[in-house]
């Protein structure tokens, strides 16, 4: 057992992933043909004279995202319908043939400009499937792709992400499907933007299933290296413009990816964490009828929590309408849910840690979020306890844990225990915590937090382990939403079967 462990362990982020996932949460700017034709989907026929936004901002985006508390943006430069948003030099089909600034805009450079004056990274959306191109269903498409994801990766300076898209319906216009050349994309990156991310159908960020916000209770990295494969299949990507997907559950893909059960199984596997991707709409291009659906602060609260919070990241899209802003309503509800997250984390108590079972040179001292380090136990143990005892009684409502993932992710259930003037009671039991776990709890005034590690592969290395006074409420979910996401599970397996059918009588 303990060899299988250490292969466990031995899997390890790169340097990409880490600096990925220290940034947790990111904005996605949906925006392009669809945003003025009405659609979520469009075929790539619509018109360029479309596009003509007559108050766009994106330093006013930018503005906003900072104030939401995320790291950075990414922009769909094309969507499936192939209008670029770039002076390409790939196709006329984009914003040089549009009215915006008599063609001569650039909504990619000034996004990404708008990006590093308000100190966030900048990401690109370049989905694959291109609904425009004549050239697509042919080995000549993939020649095309590379040289439009060429000019966004040496025309922009820095870019922490490309985002890439499995949709394809290429069904749904009568050309033959297209091969996509995965490999020769991950290189193009890897040559072009080292330190860049590659998420959704690449090596990784893995998405994590659903368009719904929706997390697992138990997130692992370290996965079988099937998961990285399962990215690339088609039938885990959208096919069709339904909003059924977009509420979609945790049947997308396994719920059990990463426990001792999963990984048993199998003997090869790689470090891939989850991103959950959502809108702030029902869709993900802003449409006016969609004006009155914007999800509340306390929905994006709790997607927050079980994202970010969860070992997990955050994609929230928000989409500028067709004068080029952000409508009112979607920038007080982001600049809201920053200002709470803020306020949440605002006060974090002092503690003095206490272990008995560490390595000197790795003491839990070093577990405070403002301090280096990490601890480590001295002996590998059935269990293993961390006492933070506060220099004043506290109300406490929240904790929030992180392994040191350079040794991998070990925990896999821990409780956390308060001692109050009353004795000691549990106030929070867990699973995987990973680079980051936000456990919350009904507050409570206490002296002091004992963490007890009850299952770990092999001794656990805990980077942070810190307490935070309550300052407001965290929502918790309504039983509402619990129920609407297992109805959302039985109407999508209804509209798979419908979708295969439709594909069938086609390809007859």
């Amino acid at each position: 057992m303990d060899d299988r462990l250490r292969l466990y362990t031995s899997v390890v982020p790169s340097k990409v992933q880490k600096s990925f996932e220290d940034g947790g949460f990111n904005v996605f700017i949906h925006y392009g043909i669809n945003t003025f034709a009405g659609k979520e989907w469009s075929d790539g026929t619509c018109p360029a004279s479309l596009f003509n936004p007559t108050c766009q901002d994106t330093d006013k985006w930018a503005e906003i995202v900072k104030a939401a508390g995320a790291n950075g943006i990414i922009l769909t430069c094309k969507h499936h319908d192939g209008f670029c948003l770039w002076q390409t030099d790939t196709t006329k089909y984009g914003v040089a043939s549009s009215p915006y600034k008599g063609g001569k805009g650039d909504v990619v450079k000034e996004v990404s400009e708008s990006c590093r004056k308000y100190g966030l990274k900048f990401g690109v959306y370049l989905s694959p499937w291109d609904r425009n191109s004549p050239l697509y269903g042919t080995e000549e498409y993939n020649d095309f792709y590379i040289r439009q994801l060429t000019e966004l990766l040496t025309r922009y300076g820095e870019i922490f992400c490309v985002w890439l898209d499995g949709a394809c319906g290429s069904y749904m216009d009568g050309k033959p499907k297209q091969v996509y050349d995965f490999e020769r994309i991950y290189d193009t990156v890897r040559t072009l933007q080292p330190g860049c991310a590659i998420s959704n159908c690449g090596p990784d960020v893995r998405w994590v299933g659903n368009e719904a916000g929706q997390a697992r209770k138990s997130e692992w990295n370290v996965v079988p290296e099937f998961s990285f494969d399962v990215q690339k299949i088609e039938s885990n990507s959208q096919q069709a413009d339904d909003t059924s997907f977009r509420k979609k559950g945790l049947d997308a893909m396994s719920e059990d990816l990463g426990s001792r059960e999963v990984l048993s199984m199998y003997d090869s596997f790689i470090w891939y964490p989850a991103e959950v991707d959502v809108s702030i709409r029902p869709g993900w291009f802003w449409h006016r009828y969609e004006n009155c659906a914007v999800r509340s602060l306390d929905n994006l609260t709790y997607i927050y929590y079980t994202s970010v919070g969860g070992n997990s990241l955050l994609l929230l899209n928000l989409p500028p309408d067709t004068s080029g802003r952000i409508s009112p309503r979607d920038e007080k509800t982001v600049r809201a849910l920053g200002k709470r997250i803020k306020a949440h984390f605002a006060k974090p108590v002092q503690c003095t840690y206490i272990a008995e079972n560490e390595d000197k040179s790795q003491p839990a001292s070093n577990l405070a979020a403002d301090r280096d380090g990490y601890y480590r136990a001295a002996e590998i143990n059935d269990s293993y306890e961390i006492t933070a005892q506060f220099t004043h009684p506290a109300e406490v409502d929240k904790v929030v844990l992180r392994e040191n993932c350079d040794f991998s992710q070990r925990v896999e259930s821990f409780d956390i225990f308060a001692v109050t003037e009353k004795g000691e009671k549990k106030v929070y039991s867990g699973t995987t915590i990973g680079f980051k776990r936000i456990a919350t709890f009904k507050k409570v005034t206490a002296t002091a937090l004992r963490l007890v590690i009850t299952s770990c592969r092999l001794e656990p290395y805990m980077e942070i382990f810190q307490p935070y006074e309550y300052n407001g409420k965290v929502p918790s979910q309504p039983l509402l939403d619990k129920i609407a996401v297992f109805i959302r599970g039985i109407g999508q397996k209804i509209y798979y079967k419908r979708l295969e059918k439709q594909k069938e009588k086609t390809e007859i």
